[in-house]
């Protein structure tokens, strides 16, 4: 499997576990609807454990585009490699988004909220702030890189990173500090499945896709992820690891 291949098949996995998850406590007549809160975040946890577990060998497992970046700018992946990994991490963001769509078809039709039905895409604040909000997704995604880079190990067998304690943490994540945004603290996660959410015929009605909030999941995780690897080095901490990361 090339790297490319590997980004654009755990991003899917990702999402479509994650989201997945999502669409299963939040939409009508399914066996998990009203599940909660502690669900859906033990749900993407899991979701990072599976993608991170299927594709590491292959491409380190980044599946996030703020992840490669950070990579990048502290000088452990090669520039000339990340536009390939983010085309590759947006392609498999929109195919699990329009996985979980598939799965979930009949439960889309039968749910009237058109604000659960978005939720199952994209994410969305609880209280609508641009400041705080982006602060929030800085944050948390500052937290989840710097925590990785010390997680990173130079030669371990899945891709230099065991992919349990990657789950682990964005489970922590998003029981600590999810409830502000939904913790995208991935570009990919969000922008993909937001657009997938314009672009299908979803049953029951939709309602518009919130492109006004849209820059927030997206640049605030990649300026979070550059921040962590600009602290990460400053500091003098840890040994070089290799393209190692994976989150949700």
């Amino acid at each position: 499997m090339t790297s490319f291949a590997a980004e654009l098949v755990g991003t899917a996995i990702l999402i479509l576990l994650g989201n997945g998850v999502v669409a299963n406590v939040l939409l009508r007549e399914t066996k998990g609807h009203a599940g909660g809160w502690i669900v859906i975040t033990f749900g993407w946890g899991m979701a990072v454990f599976v993608a991170v577990f299927a594709v590491a060998l292959y491409s380190g497992a980044h599946i996030n585009p703020a992840v490669t970046i950070g990579l990048a700018a502290s000088g452990q992946f090669e520039w000339a490699e990340v536009p390939w990994y983010l085309v590759a991490q947006f392609l498999g963001g929109a195919l699990g988004a329009a996985l979980v769509w598939l799965h979930y078809r009949p439960h889309f039709a039968a749910t009237a909220d058109p604000d659960a039905k978005l939720a199952c895409f994209c994410t969305g604040p609880a209280i609508r702030s641009p400041i705080d909000n982006f602060i929030s997704e800085t944050l948390a995604t500052f937290l989840l890189v710097f925590a990785v880079l010390f997680l990173a190990k130079p030669e371990v067998g899945l891709g230099a990173l065991d992919a349990l304690p990657v789950g682990l943490l964005v489970l922590v994540l998003g029981l600590s500090l999810g409830g502000t945004t939904g913790y995208a603290i991935n570009p990919a996660r969000d922008f993909a499945p937001r657009l997938m959410h314009m672009l299908l015929p979803i049953g029951g009605g939709k309602r518009d896709s919130d492109w006004g909030y849209a820059w927030i999941p997206v640049v605030g995780p990649i300026v979070g992820a550059l921040l962590a690897a600009m602290a990460f080095h400053a500091l003098g901490w840890g040994l070089p690891v290799e393209s190692t990361l994976s989150v949700k």
